[in-house]
Formats: structure tokens, C-alpha cells, sequence
């Protein structure tokens, strides 16, 4: 089919996200991208644009966004500073394997080369996208209108097409405003046929089929890979058939539901005992969609959550540079997650008397991880009702359980809090975590609330964060009134970086500049966020006792508006820990939790 009709630079750009069902683009305005918000003006039925109020906010919004719906989302931001500070939100979402088309303004063409004002050019003109290309899959930059078409089609392929991630469109000024006839030679159904699932092949099925028959003591494990392909429902499926339990990366909690008899729950540095005791004493790890990153393994600790060098290793993962990369595969298969898992249910259900064999052989196995699980529970929410205060995490995490409903999605930010709901927060069927994994941006938990809150306007959405990352991203909450989206902020307000005033304090027995303090006094110092909220346009709720969690969130919940609630927690605390994390030379501290040594 060909087609052709005369439209400018933005239109062309904007008229590809369309046809691609992109909803919205979010950004900030700059001299840059001017020519873009106007070709925006009369598509506001289709690609509606929202202004937010920091480069940061718009990426991490698109990327919580593309995690609720599937569905990529794009960002646009001036040449500059505004799109030098989107960075770390686009980082973010390539270390996680999220989508966002970035689009960036830059300088005018006739302009390239002279450094003009705010050329990023001293090794080649208008070179803001080599200043991407570490962030993203790909960066592009067109010179003129007519490049658009093919750009933006290869652009989009890029971001979803494999590994999913973030690419990058760099446009000058000038190009804009530019026209040029369109011409195309695609229909604009060019994506639907398209397939990209790919399978294990027949001899690579078999061999996996018969060491999972053949184990004494299998598990599965579940990456951020799997989690990103919601596999939950054909996980189950397999887990359920075979009798193997599974555990997950953090990154992938709620891959199936948490309160499910055969979830062992997150494993690593901050996961759960059930987990590392079980995936450092089975002999058959099944690996779907991980790269057995640092913080999900205890560092390649051996014997922490893994111990490899007596263990077999099927490793499956869509991106077969995974492999090898930190623990030799005894097999490893290049295959998506959940094509592969219907693979395996397929073949075990024409082989159903093996499989009652296979788990019948295994009674002390499933005896030993399910007295794992139960011992673990009586001992990690044995603080539910703890009246401490300041307030104790224990309390607060039980007290969002109680409150909020099972299809709550939670955005975790990173800090002390990050660890206590990474090892106490259930995630129910149709609920979800998101948070920063690979690069553990700040931000994420503040500002992904509000992307997740405009995905899913009809669900619960918190935020949960420590008061270091909401202070350094709550023009977010100015956003979500503005746009009427009712998110909830749950500050964990304990006056610091704790979780690095933990690791300086474990290290050097001292701590320095971890901690918020009026230098001329000393003493510990906290914003008001409740009257920072109000001030906003939000509501506001300062907790101090630990009685009054569950009505400020009920509350919060009902009002159907945005609201931070500042709850003032303690910040000497310890929790169990059953993993470790090594920066060397500072190595972590060993577990303090662990009642079934591996012998």
C-alpha cells in the first residue's frame, strides 16, 4: 500500500506514535521541542501531552507506565539540561527492560558545529545521542523531515522487538517545522505480523525435560525476564504439575502470587530465608529470564543462595548474552519465558506417569522447603503489632497489608524501605511491585506512582519511599494534582540515608554525612511532607503512632485524592537476613537468620 501527503517533522512523529496506540507523551516544555507541542495541539484526542515538572518525573512515569500496561508510552524534553536530566530516568529503564521512546529537541541544523547556546558538541555537532547511547537500545538523529518515516519505524521496532528498552530520537529544532511529502510504502498495520516468541528448539526441550525429571531437588527461579512477560498463570500451571517451588529475583516479585503454597518468594541480598536456603541446597536450578546479578545471588557468594559448583544450571533467556556471564550453564536455551514454560507444560502433561514418579521421589525435598516457609513466616511478621515508636517498619508494612486491597500496585522507591517491603510485602494476584532494580534510581518509587496512576486510574496506587528520595522527586505530587490522579505517598520519615548510614556504620564503625542534620546544633532535621503536600494542593497526614496507620491510609484511600502521608519511623533498627551483598573490598555481613545450615 502506498499513500503520500505533506505533513512537518512533529506531525510526522507524532502521527507514527498514534498509529502505534502510544496515548501520551510526557515532558517538559523547552525552546527545543516548542515545534512538537504544537503539532501536539490537534492531536489531543488521540496523544494527549502532560506537562510534569522535572525531566526525571516524565521518564519515570513513562517507564511505571509501560510496566502497568504493557503498552510504551513516549517522553519529550529540550535540547540541553532538560534532556541531560532525563537520563537516569531512561538509564533506569534500560537496566529494568522497560520501553520509552525519548524524544529530544535539539539545536537548529543550520546551526550545527558553531556551539551555539546549549550544543553539546566539542567532539561532534549537535551530539546529545552519543551522550544517550549508553542509556538506550538505540539512538537516532534526523537532519531532515524526510528520514522521519523510516526513523520512527525502526525506532519503534528497536524499543520493543527482543530485550525490550528504551531508544532514543533526537531532532533539531528546525525539523520540527520542516515538510516534506510522506511517503510509505507500510501499511499502518505493519507491526501485526510480527512474532517475536521464540522457542526452544526439540533436542534443548528434551535435555531440560529429563534433568527436571531426574532431580532430586529442583527449583525454579524467576527474573525480571519472566516477570516482564506475565507469565503467572502458565508459571503456576508448570510449578503446580511438576511440584517444584519457585522463587524469584526481587526485581520479579509477584511473579506469582506470594501467598501461594509453592512461592518461595525473593531471593539475594534482600529476599527471604524459604529462598536461599532452597536455591543453595537443590541440585537442579531452573532459571527463566535472569542474569544472576549481584544483588540476586548474594554476590556469587558460594553458598549464599547458590552453590553452583555442585548444582545444574538450566538457564533460558531471550538475550543469550546472559549466559555464561556469571554462572556456566549446565544448559542453557535462547527462548522466551513464556513460550518456553507452555513448551515444558505441553511435553509433561503427555508424560504424566513420569512426572507422579519423579515428584513422589521427592517427599523430603517438598517437606524440608515447606517447613522452611512456615518457620520463616512465624519469625519475619513476628513485629506485625509492634507499638514502638518512632514506628517500627515491622508495623508499618503490616499495616499497608492490612489496608490496601489485593490488586494494589505499590512503586517501591530505594532506601531502607526497599528492603523491609522487598521481604514483607505480599504481592496478591492481580497486584504489583514496581520498583528500580538494576541501577536503583531514586525516583522511581516517587514519580512511577503517578505513570502507574494514569495507567490504572480504577486501582489503589501507592508510593512507598524513604523521606531522602521523596524530598528529592516530590514535584511529582504537584503533577498528580494537577492531572486529578489520586496517588498515595507513604514517606518512611526516619531524618536520612539509612540503608548507607547502615553499610558506612558496618564498615568504618562511624557515620558522616548519611544523616539530616542542623549543622549548627546537630541535631536530626525532617521536612514537614504533610504540609509540604497541602501546599501543593494535596492532602497531608503526619503519623507518629503506630495506631493511627491503618485509619490514615483507609483514609487516604477514600478521599480519592492525592495524599502524602509523613510517617515518622525509627531508623536504628535490624531486620533478619538470610542473603548478603559484597562491595568489595566490603564484604557484607553474613546472614543473621539462618535455623537449617547447609552442611
Amino acid at each position: 500500500m502506498s499513500k503520500s501527503n505533506t505533513k512537518n517533522g512533529g506531525e510526522l512523529i507524532l502521527d507514527h506514535l498514534i498509529e502505534q496506540n502510544v496515548p501520551h507523551m510526557i515532558g517538559v516544555c523547552g525552546h527545543g521541542d516548542v515545534g512538537l507541542m504544537d503539532a501536539a495541539i490537534d492531536r489531543q484526542d488521540k496523544l494527549s501531552t502532560i506537562s510534569v515538572h522535572n525531566e526525571q518525573t516524565a521518564g519515570f512515569m513513562a517507564d511505571a507506565y509501560y510496566r502497568v500496561t504493557g503498552q510504551p508510552v513516549a517522553t519529550y524534553t529540550s535540547v540541553g539540561p532538560g534532556s541531560i536530566s532525563i537520563q537516569v530516568a531512561i538509564a533506569n529503564a534500560m537496566f529494568d527492560g522497560s520501553a520509552i521512546f525519548a524524544i529530544t529537541g535539539n539545536i537548529p541544523t543550520q546551526q550545527f558545529n558553531r556551539l551555539p547556546f546549549q550544543e553539546l558538541g566539542h567532539h561532534y555537532q549537535a551530539d546529545f545521542p552519543s551522550a544517550m547511547r549508553p542509556y538506550v537500545k538505540r539512538s537516532y538523529q534526523a537532519t531532515r523531515a524526510d528520514m522521519l518515516p523510516s526513523m520512527m519505524r525502526h525506532a519503534y521496532s528497536t524499543m520493543t522487538s527482543g530485550r525490550i528498552g528504551p531508544v532514543h530520537l533526537d531532532i533539531p529544532l528546525n525539523i520540527f517545522d520542516e515538510t516534506t511529502p510522506q511517503v510509505s510504502d507500510f501499511s499502518d498495520e505493519w507491526r501485526a505480523n510480527i512474532f517475536q516468541n521464540p522457542a526452544a528448539d526439540p533436542e534443548s526441550l528434551a535435555r531440560c525435560v529429563d534433568m527436571l525429571l531426574a532431580a532430586e531437588r529442583p527449583v525454579i527461579v524467576a527474573g525480571n525476564g519472566a516477570f516482564g512477560q506475565r507469565v503467572e498463570a502458565d508459571l503456576l500451571k508448570l510449578a503446580r504439575t511438576l511440584n517444584i517451588p519457585v522463587a524469584s529475583t526481587a526485581q520479579a516479585k509477584g511473579v506469582i502470587d506470594e501467598t501461594d503454597p509453592l512461592c518461595l518468594g525473593p531471593l539475594g541480598r534482600d529476599g527471604v530465608y524459604p529462598s536461599n536456603r532452597a536455591t543453595r541446597g537443590c541440585d537442579v536450578v531452573l532459571a527463566l529470564g535472569t542474569r544472576f546479578g549481584d544483588r540476586s545471588s548474594s554476590s556469587w557468594r558460594e553458598g549464599a543462595t547458590h552453590t553452583i559448583a555442585t548444582q545444574k544450571l538450566i538457564h533460558i533467556d531471550i538475550d543469550p548474552d546472559r549466559f555464561g556471564r556469571n554462572y556456566p550453564p549446565a544448559l542453557g536455551i535462547v527462548a522466551s519465558a513464556n513460550t518456553f514454560i507452555r513448551q515444558l507444560i505441553d511435553v509433561f502433561s503427555e508424560r504424566q506417569d513420569d512426572v507422579k514418579r519423579s515428584i513422589a521421589a521427592r517427599g523430603k525435598w517438598t517437606e524440608s522447603w515447606q517447613n522452611w516457609k512456615r518457620q520463616w513466616d512465624i519469625d519475619v511478621y513476628a513485629g506485625a503489632n509492634r507499638p514502638d515508636i518512632p514506628i517500627h517498619p515491622d508495623r508499618l508494612v503490616a499495616e499497608m497489608t492490612k489496608a490496601l486491597p489485593a490488586d494494589a500496585i505499590v512503586a517501591a522507591d530505594i532506601g531502607m524501605n526497599h528492603t523491609w517491603l522487598v521481604q514483607q510485602w505480599r504481592v496478591r494476584s492481580g497486584g504489583l511491585l514496581i520498583q528500580s532494580g538494576g541501577l536503583a534510581a531514586m525516583g522511581m518509587g516517587v514519580c512511577g506512582a503517578v505513570g502507574a496512576k494514569l495507567a490504572a486510574p480504577d486501582k489503589v496506587v501507592v508510593s512507598f519511599s524513604g523521606d531522602g528520595g521523596f524530598m528529592m522527586h516530590s514535584n511529582a505530587v504537584a503533577t498528580a494534582v494537577e492531572y486529578g490522579l489520586a496517588v498515595i505517598w507513604v514517606v518512611m520519615n526516619n531524618c536520612g540515608y539509612v540503608s548507607i548510614r547502615d553499610l558506612q556504620k558496618g564498615r568504618y564503625g562511624r557515620e558522616h554525612a548519611t544523616r539530616f542534620r542542623k549543622e549548627a546544633t546537630g541535631e536530626l532535621h525532617s521536612a514537614d511532607f504533610a504540609m509540604m503536600a497541602r501546599a501543593m494542593g494535596a492532602d497531608g497526614i503526619r503519623v507518629d503512632h503506630p495506631d493511627e496507620l491503618g485509619s490514615a491510609l483507609q483514609s487516604a484511600i477514600a478521599s480519592g485524592r492525592p495524599t502524602v502521608i509523613d510517617v515518622r519511623t525509627e531508623p536504628d533498627v535490624k531486620r533478619l537476613t538470610a542473603g548478603v551483598l559484597d562491595f568489595a573490598p566490603i564484604l557484607g555481613a553474613e546472614p543473621n537468620y539462618d535455623p537449617d545450615p547447609l552442611v
